[in-house]
Formats: structure tokens, sequence, C-alpha cells
């Protein structure tokens, strides 16, 4: 059952320094004229970073060497050795070796710039319609009493608010994305649809 939206925050899509690209347009042009020579790290099969990465292939037509890992984490070690070339990852992980020039920024997921990266423009602007943003919300299983819900959404959008909480997402490249169960659940629904179409085009399976 939603209870409420927490916060939402873009993605990167980002390459080892060593890649000679520097922007969304120039990736597409390269990876097109040197297929299947770049290797893309993602936090698992079917996690948010894979996803998004399906979807930019999709319209995009450029086809990469998906490798999945167990996390982010060691997707991003790897990335940052030069053993994978690119990543869709998200801007809270990878915003310190950003500002660090130990990963070079092409374009963010989002349909606008994200505030800690201003100077990146959205994939959109290249790939036109191409819109993907990871979201954080809280559930519980079905037939947790009403009580408990509107508890705990009261106690979250008091957090939405709280000035030092609004501060530290933004510092990681992140909003507030307060929403109540119903309009939680309505984003969840939409989500699913939307994803589901491009799990469907990629025929990704689990296991």
């Amino acid at each position: 059952m939603p209870i409420a939206g927490i916060m939402q925050a873009p993605s990167v899509l980002e390459v080892n320094p060593s890649v000679p690209i520097k922007s969304t347009e120039e990736f597409i042009a390269y990876a097109k004229a040197h297929p299947g020579k770049l290797d893309l790290g993602t936090a698992g099969n079917g996690s948010p970073p894979h996803m998004f990465a399906e979807l930019f292939m999709y319209m995009t037509g450029v086809k990469l060497n998906v490798i999945g890992y167990r996390g982010g984490g060691p997707a991003l070690v790897d990335l940052l050795s030069g053993q994978v070339q690119v990543m869709f990852e998200g801007i809270t992980s990878s915003i310190g070796y950003l500002r660090a020039n130990k990963l070079r920024p092409l374009g963010v997921t989002s349909a606008e710039r994200s505030p800690v990266l201003p100077d990146v423009p959205p994939i959109g602007d290249v790939v036109k319609g191409y819109n993907a943003a990871g979201w954080f919300g809280l559930a519980a299983p079905k037939g947790t009493p009403q009580p408990v819900i509107d508890t705990i959404n009261k106690a979250v959008a008091a957090a939405m608010i709280d000035p030092t909480m609004k501060a530290k997402m933004a510092s990681l490249g992140a909003a507030p994305m307060p929403m109540g169960p119903d309009e939680f659940g309505k984003l969840m629904a939409r989500e699913t649809e939307t994803w589901g179409k491009v799990i469907r085009a990629a025929n990704i399976h689990l296991g």
C-alpha cells in the first residue's frame, strides 16, 4: 500500500574521462561508429540505471554491451578504473566523482537541468521525448491500518518541508516529492506501465 512520496532525482549519462566524448550527441555518433566497443555498467539486470539505458538505446538505435553488477557501487568502481566506459547512474551517488573530474557527465536523464549540474543539458535536448528520473517513497503491506498510514504520511510530509532536509537533498541533486497515498499510488501505477513497455521491448528477464 502506498504511503508517501519522498524524493526524486535524475540520473546522469557519464563516461570515463579516457573516452573521447563530451556530449550526448557525440556519444550517439561515437557509439554508432564503433558498434560493440562501449561497455555499459549497470546496478543489475532490471535496475533503474539499466532501464534508463535501455530506454536510451531504444530511442536512439545505439547498441551498448550491457554488463550487470551486483549494485551500483561495484559498477562505479569499474567505471572509474576504465573497466567499463559508460553508465547511467544516479546523481546522488556520482556527484562527488563528477565534481572531482574523475567522471565526465554528458547529459541528465530528467527533462530539465539539475541544479547541482547546471552546465549539463538534459539528454532530451538531443533525444526528443527522453525523460527518466529515479524516485523514492514509502509503502506498507496490504491491510496496514489506515491510522498507521496516516501517521507515517504526516511525519514524512513534515520532513519534506524541513529546511535542513531540503538543503541536504538539494546538495545531492535530489528534490522533495511530497505526495499522499492516493497521488503516490497513481505515480506507481503510471511508472509500472511506462517501464513495463521498456522491459517488454528490450525482452528483459530476471534470473
